[in-house]
């Protein structure tokens, strides 16, 4: 039997470093010709964490409001042709362009180009922060087909890296009761379209399985995103069998990134403050994400899925965590808990 072999993504949000508000950022994204050199650090110093701590297929740092980044364009009538519906030309993930300098470096280094992933709020997601149920077809299809040209409008610019994965942010689906099966699956196949036939992977971030059955009948979406780490009994739901017909594949999260739940939980057992003694996140981190309970993680989803899997990574992004330093030593843990995998399993 061939080893197996995973790609180690990220979800996308980072820390700001110290001294950088939220406050500020937004600033800077809403004039960021102006403060452009200032935003290309911020995000090149982040993608350079990533990469040292082992990411093999980062996202690019996401430190905007992942619902804002999206409907402003689209809502802005300067930059639609049509309502929601984005000019491709007008489709800009303005965080792409400082990394191209982190990419050029990468190959002289590494001799290969450097992958990039790419994550965009899902059209899902979009249309219950706009608008109330029911769903009209028309104004959510406009929404994908926006979410699509972001996604081509990222491939089609890139000069220095390869985009080799997209993902469909979508938090929402199977938690807000709101959302209905209506609409799900053609909205998710518009956004996804371009990108599947480019022939990117392209994955479905959920927050809960409770549609995965509907998403396995997406054919431009083939990874499922799972964010096991912090609710492993999420795996419980997923019928490999199922998989198995639809040929999907899944994202297995194997570190948790629920900080706010780490630390109430060690608080609990420790008596401690995790955010008012020094310290303590730091042994919040260390005990919950230490590198062999990641690779304890993985081996359980792997007896369970084995080749259905194909990307591993923390649960979700990291921007809740109050420091850079705590975001990265995750990323490292996890790093070092997927090559302990694949010692034992060689």
């Amino acid at each position: 039997m061939t080893p197996p072999h995973f790609r180690y993504d990220d979800i996308g949000s980072y820390p700001l470093p110290a001294g950088v508000t939220k406050a500020a950022i937004k600033a800077a994204f809403a004039d960021h010709e102006s403060h452009r050199d200032t935003l290309y650090e911020i995000l090149r110093d982040a993608l350079h964490q990533k990469l040292d701590a082992g990411v093999e297929i980062p996202t690019y740092p996401q430190f905007q409001n992942m619902i804002t980044q999206f409907t402003g364009p689209i809502i802005d009538d300067a930059r639609t042709e049509e309502p929601l519906l984005i000019k491709e030309e007008e489709a800009i993930i303005y965080e792409l362009a400082a990394l191209e300098a982190v990419a050029a470096e990468f190959e002289v280094q590494h001799g290969r180009r450097m992958q990039l992933r790419i994550c965009v709020t899902g059209p899902i997601e979009l249309y219950y922060k706009l608008f109330p149920p029911p769903v009209y077809l028309d104004i959510i299809s406009n929404i994908a087909t926006s979410i699509g040209r972001f996604i081509k409008h990222a491939v089609d610019e890139s000069r220095n890296f390869d985009v080799v994965c997209a993902s469909l942010d979508e938090p929402s689906m199977g938690l807000d009761p709101r959302i209905e099966q209506e609409g799900v699956i053609e909205a998710l196949e518009l956004a996804s379209t371009f990108a599947h036939r480019a022939g990117l992977d392209t994955q479905i971030h959920l927050h809960s399985p409770i549609f995965y059955e509907t998403v396995c009948q997406v054919e431009g979406l083939n990874v499922i995103g799972m964010e096991s780490a912090s609710q492993p009994s999420l795996l419980e739901i997923v019928d490999k069998q199922l998989l198995d017909q639809y040929d999907k594949f899944l994202r297995i999260g194997i570190a948790r990134t629920d900080i706010f739940s780490m630390a109430a939980e060690y608080d609990e057992r420790h008596h401690t403050n995790a955010f008012k003694e020094a310290g303590v996140l730091e042994a919040v981190v260390a005990e919950y994400n230490r590198p062999e309970l990641v690779t304890k993680r993985l081996e359980k989803a792997y007896r369970r899925f084995e080749d259905r899997i194909t990307y591993v990574g923390p649960d979700c992004g990291l921007g809740a965590f109050p420091t850079q330093k705590l975001a990265y030593t995750v990323l490292k843990n996890t790093a070092d808990g997927v090559t302990a995998f694949y010692q034992r399993t060689q």
